[in-house]
């Protein structure tokens, strides 16, 4: 009963918010139910005027004032510009996951509870004031008894039971989005609370951070392009989370980055590589580098380098969508919008029966007035969303690492442009592109394949030769199974035909019964002429419905 209620008060705050910043004016109320109609026309709000801000800046605010999990979710859909308008996708775009934290001794029972051990054991020292907190927990600095200096998230206490209430009503108002928004269909929001439950649950396992931590760090290990904290794993569980203190430069320090002589051209064409590097080489990308994750060692300011933490979301791309996502960015820029519509259907982005020139044409339509501008000034993050949002058109289904990755393409780029104006991502991506492209089907691309399956078919070839017969022999079984149905469908029709005979013998029959009849009784053909001409059409339909009728065949 308390849940109950819990989640009525919580849906009446959801209501009186957004009913203060007029939320209702988005949507066609002749088109809600009358239930809804009814409470919006009672509501107090409506006596006020409709504050003076636009709709991006209105939702924004209610965002941020419903809390945590609602500005993550404004973050996560800011991220769909496939689906939402420009102006909408800016302003969620600036929330900010500004929490408040928790008490300090919550924090430290979390922690004594994960470790078994009390604070002061395990660390030589421990601030108990949190350097940061955020939705989902707050970071403490402290030292290891060995000396490392390190840094102890903590998951936010009863996090879970919020964002799983949360979620159940975020799935209320999206149903209610889809229903009755005008534009409510083609935003699928239940598909994106959908998306939104994936990535936020996961948050809420800080050992699977620290793992995703650990792999990025090793495929980056003795790198001049990033730096990822140690993982320190006898001191990690799932509420807690302990890693190397890193000290570094904001990248969003421009003043200090520039008063230091750091190279910024260099540091942003190399924000590019990093994103290639890991999208292609590895398959295995940081999806949340915005400004908050993402620091800068410019001890040399002649080769500086990004140091990245919160590796809570992590992207991957099959072999498959690797490829063709390479080959595609590449007909793109050259324009080449029929190999581009190709890709699409080859790699099954799109059902197989799209016309190609039909889906050529949308491209080269949406893509030329870009390529008018000059290449430094073209975005590779805002050509995805372009290249997403025309395949929408022809029931395109966009997966979510797919949307990670322009995601993670739009911070890249704009922290690039950030750092340095002038960057032309295309002069850094094209050569990178293009050689990913000639290895992968290098010969000596194909004999490391051919080297990584080789077990595998190894072990499954003595396994060849049964799987071959058993094949076989379904085969056998199944034309057999078909011949006897084909018989048994024969010989019903031939039953079938037979009782049609016989019904119409029968019928026959008993016309030729009325017939005598009437012939025997005195008078009988003179009463039959008397019988209205209505009568007999009547019979004769009658007749005509009763008469048996052959089987198809």
């Amino acid at each position: 009963m308390s849940g109950a209620f819990s989640r009525a008060r919580r849906l009446a705050k959801i209501m009186r918010i957004a009913g203060r910043y007029r939320l209702d004016t988005f949507f066609d109320n002749e088109q809600l139910p009358k239930w809804l109609r009814l409470s919006f026309r009672l509501s107090p709000w409506r006596l006020g005027p409709e504050p003076e801000l636009s709709p991006g800046v209105r939702l924004r605010k209610t965002l941020e004032e419903l809390g945590p999990v609602f500005i993550k979710f404004g973050q996560v859909l800011s991220t769909r510009r496939d689906l939402l308008p420009p102006e909408l996708a800016d302003e969620l775009a600036q929330l900010q996951d500004k929490v408040p934290p928790f008490p300090q001794q919550e924090s430290i029972a979390i922690i004594e509870k994960a470790l078994g051990a009390p604070v002061h054991e395990v660390f030589a020292h421990f601030e108990a004031t949190p350097l940061a907190s955020a939705s989902v927990a707050q970071v403490h600095a402290a030292r290891l008894q060995s000396g490392e200096q390190v840094v102890v998230k903590v998951l936010r206490p009863g996090i879970e039971a919020t964002i799983r209430q949360d979620l159940a009503l975020l799935y209320t108002l999206a149903k209610l989005v889809a229903r009755y928004l005008p534009d409510g269909p083609r935003l699928r929001p239940v598909e994106v609370v959908a998306d939104y439950e994936i990535t936020i649950l996961d948050e809420l396992d800080l050992a699977r951070e620290a793992a995703n931590a650990s792999q990025l760090r090793r495929n980056f290990e003795h790198s001049p392009l990033l730096y990822v904290p140690q993982v320190y794993w006898d001191y990690t569980s799932r509420d807690v989370f302990v890693m190397e203190r890193i000290s570094g430069i904001p990248v969003t320090d421009m003043e200090t980055l520039r008063a230091k002589g750091t190279d910024l051209k260099l540091l942003a064409e190399r924000g590019v590589e990093i994103f290639f590097t890991q999208v292609f080489r590895d398959s295995f990308f940081h999806a949340d580098m915005h400004p908050g994750n993402i620091f800068v060692d410019a001890t040399d300011p002649a080769d500086p380098s990004y140091i990245a933490v919160d590796c809570a979301i992590i992207g991957s791309l099959s072999d498959s969508d690797q490829y063709y996502l390479a080959r595609n960015l590449l007909a793109i820029f050259q324009r080449n919008y029929h190999e581009c519509a190709q890709l699409h259907v080859e790699c099954g982005w799109v059902p197989p029966s799209t016309r190609v020139q039909d889906f050529e044409s949308a491209m080269r339509a949406v893509c030329e007035p870009v390529f008018e501008r000059p290449l430094s000034e073209i975005s590779f993050g805002q050509m995805l969303i372009y290249l997403f949002r025309t395949a929408r058109r022809f029931d395109m289904e966009v997966q979510p690492s797919l949307v990670l990755l322009q995601k993670t393409l739009l911070n890249i780029e704009g922290l690039g442009r950030q750092l340095y104006p002038d960057l032309n991502l295309w002069d850094t991506a094209q050569p990178y592109l293009e050689q990913w492209v000639q290895e992968r089907y290098s010969p000596q691309a194909m004999l490391k394949r051919l080297q990584r399956h080789a077990p595998s078919w190894l072990e499954q070839l003595p396994a060849l030769p049964d799987a071959v017969f058993e094949n076989l022999q379904q085969a056998r079984d199944a034309d057999r199974q078909l011949s006897q149905q084909q018989r048994r469908m024969e010989e019903l029709q031939r039953q079938q035909r037979s009782l049609s005979k016989r019904r119409k013998r029968h019928l026959l029959a008993a016309i030729a019964c009325l017939a005598a009849a009437a012939t025997a009784y005195p008078g009988g053909w003179q009463l039959l002429s008397q019988i209205p001409p209505l009568s007999w059409a009547l019979g004769a339909a009658a007749l005509a419905l009763l008469w048996p009728r052959e089987p198809d065949s």
